[in-house]
């Protein structure tokens, strides 16, 4: 194959020696999808990461590709690498009929979570042509029976092939009649917050435990969500205090609605939670995957602050202006799809720094083992601990 895959950036995504913008799965699938001869509006490609198989697959003169990226960075690095190497000839869909109607091949990069794989299976038995073949591959140190058994669902017939390159392609075929309603976004109830989550949205329905930990410290009902660790506090200060902190009235001239971002906002907890609290707040959630953002915006209406949170599909907050933040929530990750990496929590962290005002306050959970504190003191001001449990740490960073 003659495509040039080294030229390819992860670009605007964290780029390190030990990070490629493509692995042998991409090859696998593309070298799969030449052999098989269908025509390219025939094919819908899904989990590209930065566009190694859309792109190699449009150099080899097929037209009219559709792919489907969850990351905001995917997507800009598709566009980039595109117009990098001049090529043209897709184009990019959400998970939805408009990606899979009529589609007779789709290629997946297996996704990490069992979830999203059901949602995906899911709507390509759904929306796709009766005949069509599913050709899913990934890295055989990431794969599972369980997803064998997810596709299960879905099709009648699932078949592992032999690894090759430390990858491996599993081939579904026969779709199953699909339940009049699909499977996601799911939906619960934590005391007096509704959550909604489409299945790739990290923790699905659940709160996850440093959302926990930083909802608690935020006094944003707090007393609906336990932790079940014990914790110890150093110079905490009161609930009241953190959560409004940011919105000091003057008694002649009343002060603008404070503007607070949930930088990386998953399904939206940490943004409604505080928009429930504070009803005079203005609340932007943003997130750079779709799954996310659909969950958070489901989870904005469900629990009616639709009128005070903006959700937006964006990487690292790229689109907020500059110092017009009052206060920033973060829960960052640590990992890179599969791969253990602080980048991305440097790069929040970073766009903390543009996007608060001189003088606001970032508030952080992360696993304490990480020591993300001299970080945060050096790329956004002044840091303090402001509550620690055995697994996460809560800092309070005010912009310098």
């Amino acid at each position: 194959m003659d495509f040039p895959f080294d030229r390819l950036r992860r670009w605007p995504d964290v780029e390190a020696d030990n990070l490629q913008a493509h692995d042998a799965t991409d090859l696998l699938l593309v070298e799969r999808a030449l052999a098989l001869g269908v025509a390219g509006s025939d094919i819908a490609v899904i989990g590209d990461e930065y566009g190694a198989i859309t792109l190699a697959l449009t150099d080899a003169g097929l037209d009219g590709i559709r792919v489907h990226q969850d990351l905001a960075t995917g997507r800009r690095a598709l566009a980039r690498n595109a117009d990098e190497l001049g090529l043209s000839g897709f184009s990019s869909h959400e998970l939805d009929a408009s990606l899979l109607s009529s589609a007779r091949l789709v290629l997946l990069q297996l996704p990490k979570a069992l979830a999203e794989l059901e949602e995906i299976a899911d709507a390509v038995a759904r929306w796709a042509a009766p005949d069509v073949v599913l050709v899913a591959g990934g890295r055989v140190k990431h794969m599972t029976i369980a997803q064998n058994e997810v596709l299960g669902r879905s099709f009648a017939h699932v078949q592992a092939e032999r690894a090759e390159r430390k990858s491996r392609l599993v081939v579904a075929s026969g779709p199953r009649p699909v339940p009049s309603e699909p499977p996601f976004p799911v939906t619960a109830r934590h005391g007096g917050l509704t959550l909604v989550a489409h299945g790739g949205a990290f923790a699905g329905a659940r709160l996850d435990i440093g959302t926990r930990v930083l909802l608690e410290v935020l006094g944003l009902d707090g007393s609906q969500f336990s932790t079940d660790e014990p914790a110890r506090t150093e110079n905490a200060p009161e609930p009241a205090d953190v959560a409004g902190s940011c919105c000091v009235v003057n008694a002649e001239e009343p002060s603008p609605p404070p503007v607070v971002v949930d930088l990386g906002c998953g399904t939206g907890a940490l943004a409604v939670s505080y928009a429930l609290a504070h009803p005079d707040s203005r609340v932007i959630a943003t997130d750079r995957s779709a799954a996310a953002v659909a969950s958070a915006r489901a989870t904005v209406a469900a629990n009616g602050v639709a009128d005070r949170v903006t959700v937006m599909h964006d990487d690292a907050g790229s689109e907020i202006a500059d110092a017009s933040a009052d206060v920033v929530l973060l829960n960052p990750p640590f990992h890179l799809g599969s791969s253990v990496h602080t980048g991305a929590a440097t790069r929040l962290f970073e766009a903390a720094a543009r996007i608060l005002r001189p003088g606001g306050e970032l508030f952080t959970v992360y696993n304490s083992s990480l020591g993300y504190r001299a970080e945060l003191t050096r790329l956004v001001g002044a840091t303090e601990q402001v509550h620690r449990t055995p697994k996460f740490t809560v800092t309070r960073s005010i912009r310098r």
